[in-house]
């Protein structure tokens, strides 16, 4: 029995039937080539990020900027394109960033749930079809008799679309499953790499915000937030601030030495 032969038989059922399968499936394969694309970089980007983070804050973020194509890199990058933000903004920017991008790969869900309901229900109510065609034949005086062999051939020909709807609400569910094991896992990773950018934050923050700069200014000309703030001039604008300053008799050893002699 071919494919055409088996939508004759399986009845009308089997056309919205094959339009989900259709949807399913490009469905799924557009997932796993995200899934795939995702996984196999997201490690080394939170690695890289991370570890630029422990030395220069400037570098991680033109690193993070970089793996904007990346949910990871966006997630991370969220954060630390602000100017020098308190430990509860920073925290707040990255939980905002992780509910943004989490929500992001469920892309594809609504389909799939979709399919998971609608194709055994369709497949029941190509059956019934089935059945309802095949029995208003009889009579009640032609049971037992070879009026009645069609009947067998019409319940089992009836049954095929319950088949199919399974199938198909099956290699769904299955798939479907996988990609939620594969967000629960995300949504692992970005605890994991924000908790950790999140501490090494709230160890250099205090320090920083005592010099009114971002840790790692020694190390880096580039700005941190995002509106372009170059550290090293914040630092000479500091300079020029201290300057303007009146100086109080007696502060300068130098200027009242003479007076003292």
């Amino acid at each position: 029995m071919n494919i055409q032969e088996l939508f004759q038989k399986g009845g009308p059922a089997m056309w919205p039937l094959l339009v989900l399968s259709i949807l399913s499936l490009s469905t799924i394969i557009e997932r796993l080539w995200f899934w795939a694309s995702l996984l196999s970089k997201e490690k080394q980007i939170v690695n890289r990020i991370l570890e630029a983070a422990r030395s220069d804050w400037g570098a991680a973020n033109e690193m993070a900027r970089q793996a904007n194509r990346q949910p990871i890199g966006r997630f991370l990058s969220a954060p630390l394109r602000l100017y020098n933000p308190e430990p509860d903004l920073f925290r707040l920017a990255l939980e905002a960033a992780a509910d943004e991008e989490l929500a992001s790969m469920r892309r594809g869900d609504k389909i799939l749930e979709a399919t998971i309901a609608l194709a055994p229900l369709l497949g029941l109510l190509g059956t019934v079809l089935g059945l309802i065609n095949s029995l208003s034949s009889i009579r009640l005086g032609d049971i037992g008799t070879a009026a009645t062999t069609g009947v067998t051939l019409g319940i089992s020909e009836a049954l095929i679309t319950t088949a199919t709807g399974m199938v198909v609400a099956i290699f769904t569910l299955a798939f479907y499953r996988i990609f939620q094991a594969f967000l629960f896992n995300q949504a692992k990773i970005f605890r994991k790499a924000g908790n950790e950018l999140e501490l090494l934050y709230r160890q250099y923050w205090p320090a920083a915000n005592a010099k009114g700069r971002l840790p790692g200014a020694e190390y880096s000309n580039s700005s941190f937030g995002a509106d372009g703030l170059n550290r090293r001039s914040l630092n000479s604008q500091e300079e020029r601030e201290r300057n303007r300053e009146p100086k109080l008799k007696g502060s300068d050893p130098a200027e009242d030495s003479p007076s003292n002699n």
